[in-house]
């Protein structure tokens, strides 16, 4: 295998494609996530915006894309009803992104590591099936929640099973024939796209369904009135009579109230929630990455930092790296950082330049690309892998789907720890690895038994393996290395290939069967 070719202007090919579909899922997803949270809706434009541009050039992550999060508009609603204005509410934006920077500094990104691989697979999936349950509602034209909605139970007493049993009500035959149609489409587009040795190869299904489901609206109009979607089932995109009105849509920070002790708590939750979320995001993201690459986790959040700094001094929510738009991007292709830029780069276009196109869009073509992206994370063979690695993968991977179901994403994951450590076997914190280095000759001796918890000591070992060296890996001490440490050795072993690290495994000559001879890909 040769080496991967990681440098931006390499991936075009892949990247611009798959940045225009993480545009197209992230823009009904920033507005809906502004409405629910009392903000103006520019508001969550502009989070999107600078997560993509911002947030992209700082970050070293290939596929993680940042902009608001669902996770946290109650934090926000609450926030922006109790402070006097909505420009004192952006100075906590300000000040939580200097708070997040102090936590890169802190190295405190080494948090995710300690979250077993099992909790972050249910977390993916548990993410695919809330896409599903959410958006079906919107793909037969009942909006009644905002697009990105994530959360189980509403304020007014409904939650989603309900909502979904109330939309037979409210159908809308137009909307059902787009998405169904569309639906249909982005499935066999998948299965058919890489057959293609033309153009066709690289346009993406999601701008096909969007561009169907704005000519089909226009065809509804002109032949069958009965069957077309009123503008409240279209996105809806501030639209600016001139460049001053677009310009005066930017707010800023009321940096007089920074003695508000309000601002504070409000700056400090904003940052915990915010980096917590980031951290789970990055550790599924580069989970889903087929190539296996690790992103620097303090990075990350000093990145996060100058994203929430830079949203809030121009008006916009604070920002989190999101799972879904990262899901998105990952499944439309990308391979580096510029889709994420470039997709930040097309939202600013496509507000500053065509938002009257774009309040064609009818939400149940854009609800049947999210039903898809849905589909991929939660697959039925995903569900049947983690069964056939037994119970302790897949007890607290189906209780992790469980709890975020029916809470949210945050109590969910906590709910999924604790359970995952109850099936985990605990031995003590003492040293589990040696390193030695000569002549850029590297040996790894596992000297005890692998647990979860020396996931972070594994992969900081592997970390400091560079490019066109060669390493030993001794595992002939240990009798049973647990999945998550599996999978870091197995990611290692693959990623390997493509910097050209020779990799040489000594097992036990005595004792070939058992966890470790099974699972090992070599």
């Amino acid at each position: 295998m040769t080496k991967q070719n990681f440098s931006l202007h390499a991936n075009l090919g892949y990247d611009l494609p798959a940045s225009l579909v993480v545009a197209l899922v992230a823009l009904p997803l920033c507005l809906g996530i502004a409405l629910a949270s009392g903000a103006p809706l520019f508001s969550g434009l502009i989070a999107g915006i600078v997560g993509g541009i911002i947030v992209g050039i700082l970050s070293k992550s290939p596929l993680s894309v940042s902009g608001p999060a669902a996770g946290l508009t109650v934090i926000v609603l609450s926030a922006i009803q109790q402070l006097p204005t909505f420009e004192t509410f952006l100075l906590a934006v300000c000040i939580s992104g200097i708070i997040q920077m102090l936590l890169g500094i802190l190295k405190a990104g080494l948090i995710g590591d300690f979250i077993p691989s099992s909790v972050i697979k249910g977390m993916l999936a548990a993410i695919g099936i809330i896409l599903m349950l959410k958006q079906l509602p919107h793909a037969v034209g009942y909006d009644v929640n905002f697009a990105g909605d994530e959360s189980f139970s509403q304020k007014d007493g409904s939650n989603t099973f309900l909502a979904l049993s109330q939309m037979r009500e409210y159908i809308n035959e137009g909307a059902v024939i787009i998405s169904t149609i569309s639906l249909i489409f982005l499935f066999w587009w998948d299965k058919r796209q890489g057959k293609f040795r033309n153009f066709l190869r690289y346009v993406p299904g999601p701008l096909i369904v969007v561009l169907f489901g704005i000519a089909a609206n226009a065809l509804f109009k002109l032949y069958f009135p009965a069957l077309v979607i009123g503008e409240q089932h279209l996105v809806s995109i501030p639209v600016a009579e001139s460049v001053n009105d677009f310009l005066g849509q930017f707010r800023f920070p009321d940096f007089t109230a920074i003695t508000n002790r309000n601002v504070w708590i409000i700056a400090i939750t904003l940052a915990l929630v915010a980096s917590v979320e980031t951290l789970l995001s990055i550790e599924a993201i580069d989970k889903l990455d087929k190539f296996k690459r690790n992103t620097p986790t303090n990075r990350e959040l000093m990145a996060q930092g100058v994203g929430n700094i830079t949203s809030g001094l121009i008006g916009g929510l604070p920002i989190t790296s999101v799972i879904v738009r990262s899901s998105a991007n990952h499944t439309a292709g990308a391979r580096t950082k510029l889709s994420a830029i470039t997709h930040g780069i097309l939202l600013l276009a496509f507000v500053a330049l065509i938002p009257n196109l774009l309040n064609y869009i009818p939400l149940s073509a854009l609800a049947a690309v999210l039903i898809v992206l849905g589909y991929k994370l939660a697959k039925p063979e995903i569900f049947l892998s983690k069964y056939e690695k037994g119970l302790t993968h897949f007890v607290p991977f189906m209780v992790t789907i469980g709890a975020i179901l029916i809470t949210d994403l945050l109590i969910g994951i906590a709910v999924g720890v604790v359970v995952g450590a109850v099936f985990i076997l605990i031995q003590n914190f003492r040293s589990a690895i040696m390193q030695i280095e000569e002549n850029n000759n590297y040996l790894i001796r596992c000297k005890k038994d692998l647990f979860f918890i020396h996931k972070y000591e594994l992969k900081y070992h592997l970390d400091k393996i560079p490019p066109d060296s060669s390493v030993l890996i001794d595992i002939s001490r240990v009798n049973y290395i647990d999945l998550d440490n599996v999978e870091i050795l197995n990611n290692f072993i693959v990623s390997a290939e493509f910097k050209n690290i020779k990799v040489t495994l000594k097992r036990s000559l005595s004792d070939q069967k058992g966890n470790i001879d099974k699972v090992l890909a070599i």
